[in-house]
């Protein structure tokens, strides 16, 4: 007799962050949706001379064993779709070959490249064009810094693919840029989803090499023989999913209404990097939202996604390298754990401050940074990881009242989703900072956003405020009040002048 588990309806994510991948089965039993790990694997950056490198060949073998180990487990697989991070490209050429290495955006080559986009097309042109923040690790500055540097990649090339593109046209053989992912380039229009050719062609960039661009929830094609062959996936198609990771893990927010004009929630996609902002109707594009450095960023189903990068727990995350360097770290929940023991506020740290983005040494640079502003360097490593956390919640205050002004609307909740949700600590000191409901979970916001696309794809679920209730009804949630939010007001003016 066939196992009924074998028999389910089985939709598969590949979900690819900037430190780990894994491949996710999702399968609907009894109106809830069931998440298994099918394949995990690291995703580390390589140096290469004095480059930053993705290993995306690496990556794919990883993802082609995923794949494999899911066919094997599951009879009826309907579906698969890729999510990653945003930013980064790969380019191909007219023989479907890479024409060089796909660059990590923390790569030193990208640095000065604002002043001399600037002098091209002027800031706020630019911000007019795109509404998107400015970071230097936009796939627009990464663009010029190859062209600035005569990189041949950049002439020979036919085709230009965001990270979770590459994949899917590995899977299908099939060109396509994903919306979600593309308007984190710069280059595209928040307004009617295309792209800025004019602004493509005043950098002078290859406009050729700018493809089609295809909404969640599209069917590419199936899987091609090869990878057929070598998975043991026959004719199951690729479903597009948001294939930038924010998106799906918006997607996964339980809330109980879909991009509302005024929302009095807003999210937090909490991981190596903290992602907050509002889900909107359509985008702000105004001189209130271009001084606050804020992003406009395609959502699912036409939305946008109000938000600001902050640099997350990458500084926590980075202490732990560190210390794992001088033979003394600790496990993650220890970390937390001597963090609570620590006196609050001895060491106030900017999680977004640009010393702290890519250092050869986080502890060294947190010494460095303590002293260039007036702190003590902390002695203890209590202290060092309660400051790392303590300054993610303070900068989410910051952030909070900055979407606040851009809505003209309270926002009651606070939503963190992602790997930080675990986070108690974090999640506790957010509601204090904040003086405002946090509601923790689900923890696989990312994979649950991907594979409920493609289930709105395939037409499993029937749209957004379906998948969310499903969501509801599937993962439980912590809710954390504000306890003592007074004890955060003297910290907050001192962290103001950082």
């Amino acid at each position: 007799m066939t196992n009924d588990k074998q028999t389910r309806r089985v939709y598969l994510a590949v979900d690819l962050g900037a430190s780990s991948g894994r491949v996710i089965a999702g399968v609907l039993d009894q109106g809830k949706l069931e998440l298994t790990v099918v394949h995990r694997f690291e995703n580390e950056v390589v140096r290469v001379h004095d480059s930053l490198q993705w290993d995306v060949l690496g990556l794919w073998r990883e993802i082609l064993e995923g794949l494999r180990i899911a066919a094997s487990s599951h009879e009826r697989i309907e579906s698969v779709g890729v999510d990653t991070w945003g930013v980064d490209y790969v380019l191909i050429d007219n023989t479907d070959q890479l024409t060089g290495t796909a660059r990590c955006y923390r790569d030193n080559r990208n640095q000065g490249m604002f002043q001399r986009a600037f002098e091209i097309v002027p800031r706020e042109e630019i911000f007019e064009a795109t509404g998107l923040q400015f970071m230097d690790i936009n796939s627009l500055y990464q663009l010029l810094a190859a062209r600035f540097a005569n990189d041949p990649s950049l002439k020979i090339a036919d085709a230009f693919l965001m990270m979770g593109d590459f994949f899917h046209w590995l899977l299908t053989g099939q060109r396509s840029v994903e919306v979600t992912n593309a308007s984190t380039t710069q280059l595209l229009d928040p307004r009617d989803k295309k792209w800025r050719t004019d602004l493509i062609e005043r950098f002078d960039l290859p406009s050729h090499l700018f493809g089609d661009l295809v909404e969640p929830g599209t069917t590419l094609g199936n899987v091609q023989d090869s990878v057929a062959a070598m998975t043991g996936l026959q004719n199951v198609p690729v479903v597009i999913p948001a294939t930038h990771d924010t998106a799906s893990a918006v997607l996964s927010v339980p809330a109980s209404d879909f991009a509302p004009s005024k929302p009095s929630w807003c999210y937090i996609s909490s991981g190596t990097w903290s992602l907050m902002g509002c889900e909107l109707p359509e985008p702000k594009i105004n001189k209130r939202c271009s001084e606050l450095n804020f992003t406009n960023e395609g959502g699912v189903s036409g939305s946008t996604r109000l938000l600001k990068n902050i640099g997350g727990l990458w500084v926590f995350q980075q202490i732990r390298k560190s210390m794992e360097r001088r033979d003394q770290a600790h496990d993650w929940s220890e970390m937390v754990q001597i963090a609570e023991r620590a006196k609050p506020f001895e060491l106030l740290i900017n999680p977004d401050d640009p010393t702290l983005v890519a250092p050869d040494d986080m502890v060294d640079a947190i010494h460095d940074y303590a002293q260039s502003t007036g702190q003590a360097a902390p002695q203890t490593t209590d202290v060092l990881y309660r400051s790392a956390l303590e300054g993610l919640a303070l900068r989410y205050r910051t952030c909070l009242e900055m979407l606040e002004s851009l809505v003209e609307n309270r926002i009651d909740t606070i939503h963190i989703v992602g790997g930080g949700s675990l986070n108690k600590l974090l999640c506790q000191m957010t509601a204090d900072a904040c003086n405002r409901t946090v509601v923790a979970g689900p923890v696989e916001a990312t994979a649950i956003g991907n594979l409920l696309m493609q289930m709105v794809g395939t037409h499993q679920i029937a749209d957004v405020n379906s998948a969310r209730r499903l969501v509801r009804e599937s993962f439980e949630t912590v809710n954390y009040e504000p306890q003592n939010p007074s004890d955060w007001e003297e910290a907050a003016d001192r962290f103001a002048k950082l």
